[in-house]
């Protein structure tokens, strides 16, 4: 059975008449997983309850309990979509399209509102809305996902929410939540977990997290740090991805039989700070640095490309440049470009590059592989933009008029059919073979 902590103990008899009402109950379950995120405190999670009143439960982040659940009144108006700016700050859409912030007051039993402002009076038609806890509102409508600039705690009107973007289409989604810095996670009908990393207007990247498994979530919230909540059949379950950086969800960490709560959430919206926690990596081993023809790492082969990309080296098939340490130089075109990234011991041709390397499947590319054509160009692998539309990053030296570049494109070429002004067809994906991973 989970230990409660002595805290929550003392709680139980003060917070049975508001888990009566919203019918959440307390469990005990077994020793306490840790999650890989670093708190200030207890998670906060608001919501609103079928008739309009507000609430707000305090979550544990290392051992997923229940702390309190507090119910407040209703605002005054029926709420569509909700968004947490801050610990006692809520912004939330009505179903007229107005937008209201909620300034909310809470101690040890009681949860009060403070204020309610009306700041726009139409237009929010928002079905998702959330906050990125960095100063960037999100809200998705009609399969488009929007953009905000926040500038205050307390935003009193259209000047402290501005300067908003549609960042693109096909924003088709179950569930939405923000993770932080611009990074979202969200659920599909068919029951994807996906996340977003969200760079611009045009310019975003999605990671598959979960293939599916996740079409009985209908609410999705996370404080950031790599905590997700996700509510199934009115129970509150709890996940922490050990890296919520990777784009990967391998390592996500499920509590299936420790939830939060097994029932009870009724809440028609849900909405998590999603700057309560934070994700601190741990810190990598001084890598030693390769020599030449030697073992390379793939940290180590994308800080080599990056240089000459900086430096952004003229091309030629005859001239030579140095690479980074200086001690060595390396032909400055394509191939010439791939045998310095990954410090081979001379430096190879399109036709010679497949004696030093594997062909691998181009779905198993990973960053410091390259696509090469043995009769015409090669490009260095950077990294997957979204990997399930076979859409990559790539650094590659170009021609001579534009020297190093970095490039984006699709495995099948996308509309033209080329990655790099030649056929997608004729690469074959290679992997070096002295590449090891770090």
């Amino acid at each position: 059975m989970r230990r409660s902590s002595s805290r929550t103990l003392r709680l139980t008899a003060t917070l049975a008449a508001a888990a009566t009402s919203l019918g959440l109950v307390t469990l005990t379950t077994a020793t306490p997983a840790q999650a890989a995120a670093i708190c200030g405190g207890n998670v906060s999670v608001y919501g609103t309850l079928p008739d309009g009143r507000l609430t707000y439960t305090a979550i544990s982040p290392n051992t997923g309990d229940r702390v309190k659940t507090l119910i407040g009144a209703n605002p005054g108006f029926t709420p569509k979509a909700m968004a947490t700016l801050n610990f006692n700050t809520v912004l939330v859409t009505s179903t007229a399209g107005e937008l209201y912030r909620v300034d909310i007051q809470t101690n040890d039993s009681a949860l009060a509102l403070a204020g309610v402002t009306r700041i726009w009076d139409s237009g929010w038609t928002f079905d998702k809305m959330v906050y990125d806890g960095a100063g960037h509102l999100y809200g998705t409508v009609a399969g488009q996902l929007h953009r905000y600039n926040v500038s205050q705690a307390k935003p009193a009107g259209p000047a402290h929410i501005a300067k908003h973007v549609v960042i693109d289409e096909g924003f088709v989604l179950k569930t939405l939540a923000a993770a932080g810095d611009d990074v979202l996670v969200a659920t599909t009908a068919d029951g994807r977990l996906l996340s977003y990393q969200i760079n611009g207007v045009g310019d975003w990247e999605r990671s598959e997290l979960k293939s599916s498994g996740w079409s009985a979530v209908d609410s999705l919230v996370s404080p950031g740090g790599g905590l997700y909540y996700g509510r199934t059949n009115g129970g509150m379950y709890w996940y922490h991805d050990a890296d919520p950086t990777d784009g990967r969800g391998g390592d996500i960490a499920y509590h299936s039989d420790d939830p939060v709560d097994a029932s009870g959430w009724t809440q028609t919206l849900l909405s998590a700070y999603a700057n309560d926690c934070t994700y601190q990596p741990p810190a990598p081993p001084t890598p030693t640095p390769s020599t030449r023809g030697g073992q390379i790492t793939r940290t180590e082969i994308m800080s080599r490309a990056v240089n000459w990309l900086n430096r952004d080296i003229p091309y030629s098939q005859s001239a030579y440049a140095s690479d980074p340490d200086g001690g060595h130089s390396y032909r400055t075109d394509c191939s010439g470009f791939i045998s310095m990234a990954w410090h081979a011991g001379s430096s190879y041709t399109t036709a010679t590059l497949p004696g030093v390397s594997a062909t691998i499947s181009k779905s198993d590319l990973q960053p410091g592989d390259a696509l090469n054509t043995s009769s015409g160009h090669v490009v260095l692998f950077e990294k997957w933009v979204d990997k399930a539309a076979g859409k990559f990053s790539y650094i590659h030296q170009s021609n001579p008029n534009d020297d190093m570049m970095r490039g984006q494109d699709y495995l099948n070429g996308g509309s033209d059919g080329r990655i790099a002004g030649h056929a997608a067809s004729g690469y074959v994906a290679l992997r070096y073979d002295k590449v090891i991973n770090g």
